[in-house]
């Protein structure tokens, strides 16, 4: 099951930019998009004529019109689906998923964290969702899930170029890291960093100013958390950096992991 997250920057951008092309050749059984930012009309017109437009959806729009909205499309089976998670509905950061695979089902949320402001009533609500979101997972850990998307948090100084420069910063404040850390030492696997190791990098998002992305100072703030069944049978993580800056169709890269399910099943992983 190849499972990608991709911080769209607006669905209807990242068409006209062939975002959805790319995401189509990628051949995913399952796509997490964050900051779709649109309504169900405009989003079924910026999928058509792609190949996911076949794809089954789960949408969560935001009720501020052009902003935010979570979804989830997969090319299987969608048995349920729910974009409410403890009382933070209309704001189109969370959708969840079943999703039947060769009979095997297997949880999907597409999660956005907004980002915050140190100091303000932003970052109280960013806590607020953080909380909620923490709160959720611990109830799907112990199945074969998958929550991913734009925490927009930097777990460590791995997860940023210029981190001297954004300490006490919103992406970078220790309490933030502090619910990432909790999600680990509670059986979520980053699956990326425990792919890659102890290293920098690598990076899912740079500005669009500048010459942030040539000089690769970037954030890691686009994660796929696994529960343990799941995070046992991934394989080889990556994150499709675009080759040069004018080919990029968002200001974040996907983050792409296959999944060996026919492994879980043998392992007794799925219920």
């Amino acid at each position: 099951m190849r499972v990608i997250t991709a911080n769209v920057n607006g669905i209807r951008a990242a068409q006209r930019r062939g975002g959805l092309e790319w995401l189509a050749q990628q051949e995913p059984d399952v796509v997490a998009m964050q900051e779709v930012r649109a309504s169900a009309k405009q989003f079924a017109t910026a999928l058509d004529g792609s190949a996911l437009a076949e794809f089954e959806l789960a949408h969560a729009e935001s009720a501020a019109a052009g902003r935010e909205g979570v979804a989830i499309l997969t090319k299987h089976a969608l048995a349920s689906s729910s974009s409410v998670i403890d009382g933070f509905d209309e704001i189109g950061r969370w959708v969840e998923a079943d999703v039947v695979v060769d009979g095997l089902s297997v949880t999907i949320a597409s999660v956005y964290v907004h980002t915050g402001e140190a100091g303000t009533d932003k970052q109280t609500a960013k806590y607020a969702f953080l909380d909620a979101l923490e709160s959720r997972m611990a109830q799907l850990v112990d199945r074969p899930a998958l929550v991913m998307g734009d925490f927009n948090v930097a777990h460590t100084a791995n997860d940023l170029k210029n981190w001297k420069g954004n300490r006490g910063k919103a992406g970078f404040l220790e309490d933030e890291q502090a619910y990432l850390t909790r999600l680990t030492q509670n059986g979520w696997v980053d699956v990326v960093r425990a792919n890659h190791g102890d290293v920098p990098g690598p990076y899912s998002w740079w500005s669009w100013r500048g010459k942030a992305f040539d000089n690769d100072s970037g954030w890691r703030i686009d994660y796929q958390f696994a529960s343990p069944a799941l995070a046992a049978v991934a394989r080889e993580p990556w994150t499709g950096r675009a080759a040069a800056y004018d080919q990029r169709w968002s200001d974040h890269a996907a983050v792409v992991v296959d999944y060996d399910l026919a492994a879980l099943e043998t392992t007794g992983g799925v219920t």
